[in-house]
């Protein structure tokens, strides 16, 4: 019974006119398996792409080197700058430290960046070293401490505070000075001589100077310029001292 049934369905399909109810149209897509291959794959995505946003498909730059720069996708910030290194701003606070004189633009303050700083302490390391004197220890050591103390300072002194990362930050940035003493003792003993004292001094005034500059105008204590600069001598006197002796 279930044969007959399945055969008489079978034919009365058959008999029937095979395009009752039915109505094709032709579609504008093409047969995927014809752009499987070669070039046609990125042509059908181009068309795709501008036919949806109104723009050609952007091009991507897939090499290590578009993670350091401006490549990769549209709009996409270099990597240094999700990092937070801007080196706009670390030659402006490096040039602020050699000419102390130099009106401040506080805006470049607002980033605490450490790159400048860590860079600083990290080629007054390799001088020492150089020299004879392995003082990596003493050098983070001194920094830290120190910042921590100033820090605690200046927000007893101030009425807005500071953050402790822009007073590493300054910091930082005024040893400078403390550097380039460093890069004498290469090729003199700093130990002999007054010439040796005068090299230390002229730094310490220096970085005292400018960190100080900085401190007052970041926290606008014009008034008490000397009491900042007191606790800030000390800190570079100690860099000194390790460069020298």
């Amino acid at each position: 019974m279930a044969h007959s049934v399945l055969f008489d369905q079978d034919q009365m399909y058959s008999g029937g006119n095979p395009n009752d109810g039915l109505e094709f149209y032709q579609t504008q897509y093409a047969d995927p398996s014809s752009t499987a291959t070669g070039t046609g794959v990125q042509g059908s995505a181009d068309e795709f792409y501008a036919s949806s946003y109104g723009t050609a498909l952007p091009i991507v730059e897939r090499s290590w080197l578009a993670a350091f720069g401006t490549g990769g996708f549209p709009n996409e910030p270099p990597l240094l700058e999700e990092l937070g290194i801007n080196f706009q701003h670390i030659k402006s606070k490096t040039l602020a430290v050699l000419n102390p004189f130099k009106p401040l633009d506080t805006k470049i303050y607002d980033d605490s960046d450490m790159a400048g700083p860590l860079l600083f302490i990290l080629v007054l390391g390799t001088f020492l070293l150089l020299s004879g004197k392995s003082q990596f220890g003493y050098i983070y050591g001194v920094a830290l401490m120190g910042t921590m103390g100033i820090w605690a300072i200046l927000n007893l002194m101030s009425q807005g505070g500071v953050e402790v990362m822009r007073t590493a930050s300054i910091l930082g940035y005024c040893l400078l000075p403390i550097v380039f003493l460093g890069s004498i003792g290469l090729a003199m003993d700093l130990k002999t001589g007054q010439l040796g004292t005068l090299a230390a001094v002229i730094p310490i005034a220096w970085s005292t100077y400018s960190s100080a500059t900085m401190f007052v105008t970041v926290l606008s204590m014009s008034e008490q310029r000397l009491l900042v600069a007191y606790p800030v001598c000390l800190f570079y006197t100690s860099f000194a001292l390790l460069t020298v002796f």
